[in-house]
């Protein structure tokens, strides 16, 4: 006897079709004059365990779900208190046997009972449009089966009029977590099941404009667009501000304003058909592939650019208008100019704003296949003519939406999805649809369906081979430019080397620029964890904390990475070295010229504004620079390190930023700093107990200082260890470099310290120590000298390498502890961090702020906070001087302990404030996913001395 059995999901779930009953794919639009319901807000909802728990009759009219939870619709119910959400960077969270997907599939009935307006028009058809389910939907209008579908991140429409009554319509819907569809949506995200946007009913008149497509090109050489709108109805399109009134169909061709992502201009117009007038914001451009380089409107571009998950720490991927609109402010005040969906089309009314505001938009479909890398891409859907359909359905959806922004110039065929001939059908149906605009995909490295050569992460030395056209590949390859979709992995502390990239994407024509790795951290609100992460709900399979790396913190603040990046990527240059009375200002827009901009100058000796006045330039055209004469010194401020400092600021309110803004800026030194010198004219005495030099006591037996006059002191000593950041444990598929990893195994981490000798001599009190780790032969000889004038304290630190040390050292200085620290002011780089690789937009200064203020909150602890570039800190009653400049940060716990947390709630402030001066720091780089720091920035084991002088402030 055999037993045979079947899949207890129901068919459409494991069905690679796209689903059935929807209506042909459309253009989006927000308003028009006909009659709109939305339906999000409160649902009924009941969850099952498996696909098939529950029958129908939940559709059926009359049912009572009275003892139904509620949901609200945009959402997801694992963020509503049912189940948990899973976080996976590309493993698949269920067995690989395609389409089949596991019994245990969390299932969401959603209920919603609604009333038709009473001024709803009684005659004309409707629809009821999802923006966004998923990852697989089935759904009855007032018990009757409408159909179902797949396609997370894209919309889906149903014909409804037939069925809706005045009163009590029952809108049913079945969510399953898992589907066919899900092995299309392994996107490096939160997997997120529910109803996620808009949820929509539509009436739709008689003669309703059905779809169109607006065509609205510009001639850079006449300065004149060309308009035509296609329409699924007949109508005429006017748009007042330029004279046009024509039918649709037909061309117009009138001197326009171009739109850019520099120079956004849109013309209101409207599109009028028998029964529904909607309003257009059209943008007159033109994409080209020319001299192989990617033009717009004539001109090479240069993507400035991010990838952008949709994210909210609270609602998921249920982003709000006003979300989105901080999003693209953020971005503007950055300077960044370019926004990568990845991995799927954004909400629609994103791409609204992007054409409001200026972003150019590499608009991704919702598509990765990244978990098939596991069995070399075997089975991979997208090289199974099965999945055909659904892959077309997905491009359709997308390009259908979203023709009409302007500010889309890249279809993209998804990502990392490898290489089959359903991503070729793709490119050609996109290519057949909208010729106007050019095709990415990172995984085409032969680039046989791209416009674009495309990567993630190439390494520095790559990318400038390929910017020299060295980098081989096929002949189409090498005739195509060059951008980097995905690079400087945002993770944690960084990322490093972004300044050293943009100069390679400056520097060649080719290298049109890239999408940093990413917009935001991922991190879900958590009561206790402040932020939760992968592995933070109980799942088995995750990945950790690689959901947090992006340039803005769950909260949208702004890390370090953003600020760093904006400064890197500035539209303008200032350049010059202070000395010559001159500064160059070189316009680095694509389009823009500065008369948008006001400048000023500012004079600053040992950190203090001196002087400060406006500077005129020129309002220059693209690419072109200027010298500017600057302003004389002024004659009672030049003693001291001298610096200028020019910015380039607002001169109005913009739609996006108020005047005054700053855009850009520059310093430019004119005299050095005066080097802190302390003549060793006291001498070293000795009681029973302590040694007294200068204003300092020591521990007469290890040397080790107790006291700074009436400051307590823990004892400083040579400290090499930092908790190692994201960057620094590296990326697990680059186990021969990652520098946490072999800073642990060093035992770089737990270094003993063994006092050799204490010596008083007529005028210096020395300390000699090794330092090294256990297990080790390796180690550093150190030599604390002490000297004083009677009144200050002069530590020089001698270092000398002992053995064979192969890898860098975290960090070179000293740590001590202070008991009574809050208030810090310091005269070098700020107001925030900065690392060798990162400190593009550290600037001199003085600047203040308290202990707390200088932690940087990266959701995965890790270190951070240094402030590079110090001439001198106070805090705790001391003031520090450096020679040469130094690192400083200062914590409320010790490196260690930084090192053991995994939560920011998971560090206790104590009664000591930890205080690292660093005489060098190891780079940063962003090898969490990409390249760890260049040779120049690293800290390799070698000879080195450095000096602090201690004094009490007043």
């Amino acid at each position: 006897m055999s037993l045979r059995t079947t899949s207890t999901s129901p068919g459409y779930v494991e069905d690679v079709s796209p689903g059935r009953g929807a209506l042909p794919p459309r253009a989006w639009y927000a308003t028009s004059d006909a009659k709109s319901l939305s339906l999000n807000g409160s649902w009924r909802f009941r969850l099952s365990a498996t696909a098939d728990a529950e029958d129908e009759a939940f559709a059926a009219e009359g049912y009572d779900a009275g003892d139904w939870a509620e949901v609200t619709v945009p959402g997801h119910w694992v963020l509503q208190g049912h189940g948990s959400p899973i976080y996976t960077n590309h493993l698949y969270p269920f067995p690989v046997d395609p389409p089949h997907v596991p019994t245990e599939n969390p299932t969401g009935d959603h209920l919603r009972v609604f009333d038709l307006p009473a001024d709803w028009p009684a005659d004309g058809g409707a629809t009821i449009r999802f923006d966004g389910v998923e990852s697989c939907a089935r759904v009855w209008l007032n018990g009757t089966d409408i159909g179902e579908f797949k396609g997370s991140r894209l919309p889906h429409e149903f014909a409804v009029g037939h069925l809706l009554r005045p009163t009590g319509n029952v809108l049913a819907v079945r969510v399953h977590q898992w589907s066919a569809g899900s092995y299309l949506e392994d996107q490096d995200q939160w997997w997120l099941p529910g109803i996620f946007r808009d949820v929509t009913l539509l009436h739709r008149p008689a003669g309703c404009a059905l779809d169109f497509f607006v065509h609205a090109s510009y001639d850079h050489v006449t300065g004149e667009g060309t308009l035509r709108v296609d329409s699924g109805a007949d109508g005429r399109v006017t748009v007042p501000d330029l004279g046009i009134d024509i039918a649709t169909g037909e061309s117009a061709t009138v001197p326009v304003r171009a739109w850019t992502a520099e120079t956004p201009h849109l013309y209101d117009g409207v599109l009028a058909t028998e029964g529904e007038r909607v309003p257009l914001r059209i943008g007159f451009r033109t994409v080209v592939l020319e001299d192989g380089l990617i033009k717009v409107n004539g001109k090479p571009v240069l993507f400035k650019g991010v990838n952008r998950h949709e994210w909210h720490p609270d609602k998921g991927r249920a982003l709000d208008l006003e979300t989105m609109r901080a999003d693209v402010l953020l971005m503007k005040r950055h300077n960044i100019n370019a926004v990568r969906t990845s991995h799927y089309p954004p909400h629609p009314a994103f791409l609204d704003l992007c054409d409001e505001y200026g972003l150019w938009v590499i608009d991704e479909c919702d598509l990765e296949t990244h978990g098939f890398t596991e069995q070399d891409w075997r089975d991979n859907p997208v090289d199974d003519d099965r999945w055909t359909p659904a892959l077309l359905d997905r491009a359709a959806r997308m390009v259908e939406r979203d023709k009409n922004h302007p500010s889309v110039v890249f279809w993209s065929l998804g990502n990392e999805a490898g290489t089959g001939r359903g991503l070729t059908a793709m490119a050609e149906w996109i290519r057949g649809r909208d010729p106007e605009r050019l095709v990415h995909y990172e995984g085409d490295w032969n680039c046989r369906d791209t416009d674009v050569y495309s990567r993630m992460y190439a390494f520095h030395d790559e990318v400038e081979k390929i910017g020299r056209g060295l980098d081989g590949g096929t002949h189409k390859r090498r005739e195509l430019p060059f951008i980097q979709c995905e690079y400087a992995h945002a993770m944690g502390n960084g990322p490093g080397g972004l300044a050293d990239y943009q100069e390679l994407f400056e520097k060649y024509d080719r290298l049109q620029g890239g999408f940093v790795w990413e917009w935001i951290d991922h991190g879900i609100r958590h009561p206790e964890l402040g932020f939760a992460y992968g592995g933070d709900f109980g799942e088995e399979l995750h990945d950790g904390n690689f959901v947090c790396d992006g340039l803005v913190f769950p909260d949208r603040r702004p890390s370090p990475g953003l600020i760093e990046y904006k400064k890197v990527i500035e539209p303008v240059r200032i350049e010059g070295d202070g000395t010559d009375g001159t500064v160059r200002v070189v316009n680095g827009y694509d389009f823009a010229d500065l008369s948008a901009l006001a400048f000023e100058w500012s004079y600053q000796v040992d950190g203090e504004t001196v002087e400060a006045g406006a500077l005129t330039v020129p309002a220059l055209a693209p690419g072109e620079a200027a010298d500017v004469k600057l302003p004389e010194p002024p004659a009672h401020g030049r003693d001291g390190e001298a610096q200028w400092t020019v910015r380039a600021l607002l001169a109005a309110d913009t739609a996006w930023a108020a005047k005054d803004h700053e855009v850009a800026w520059a310093q430019l030194p004119l005299s050095g700093r005066v080097e802190p010198s302390v003549a060793a004219s006291d001498r070293p005495t000795a009681s029973e107990r302590l040694i007294y030099l200068g204003p300092a006591s020591f521990d007469v037996r290890t040397g080790a200082l107790r006291t700074v006059g009436g400051v307590e002191v823990t004892a400083p000593r040579l400290d090499v260890w930092r908790a190692p950041t994201d960057n620094d444990e590296g990326a697990e598929w680059q186990s021969d470099t990652r520098y946490g990893a072999l800073w642990r195994k060093l035992g770089l981490h737990r270094m003993q310290h063994r006092l050799n000798g204490v010596e008083l001599t007529d005028d210096a009190l020395i300390v000699r120590t090794r330092v090294a780790p256990a297990a080790w032969e390796i180690g550093l000889s150190t030599v604390y000298r002490w000297t004083s004038d009677g009144t200050r304290l002069k530590l020089t630190v001698s270092v000398t390498p002992e053995g064979d040390w192969t890898v860098p050292l975290p960090r070179l200085g000293i740590r001590l502890g202070l008991a009574d620290a809050d208030a810090v002011k310091w005269f070098g780089g700020g107001p925030g961090e900065g690392y060798p690789d990162t400190k593009s937009a550290s600037a001199l200064g003085r600047w203040h702020a308290s202990v707390d203020e200088l932690q940087t909150p990266y959701v995965f602890p890790q270190e951070n906070g240094a402030r590079a570039d110090v001439r001198w800190v106070e805090l705790g009653g001391l003031r520090i001087e450096g020679d040469p400049e130094f690192w400083f940060s200062a914590r409320r716990w010790t490196s260690e302990q930084l090192d053991a947390a995994r939560h920011l709630t998971d560090l206790t402030p104590g009664d000591t404030v930890w205080v690292n001066l660093d005489h060098a720091q190891h780079g940063i780089g962003s090898q969490s996913c990409g390249p760890g720091p260049l040779p120049q920035y690293f800290l390799r084991a070698e000879p080195a001395e450095f000096s602090f002088v201690f004094s009490e402030t007043r």
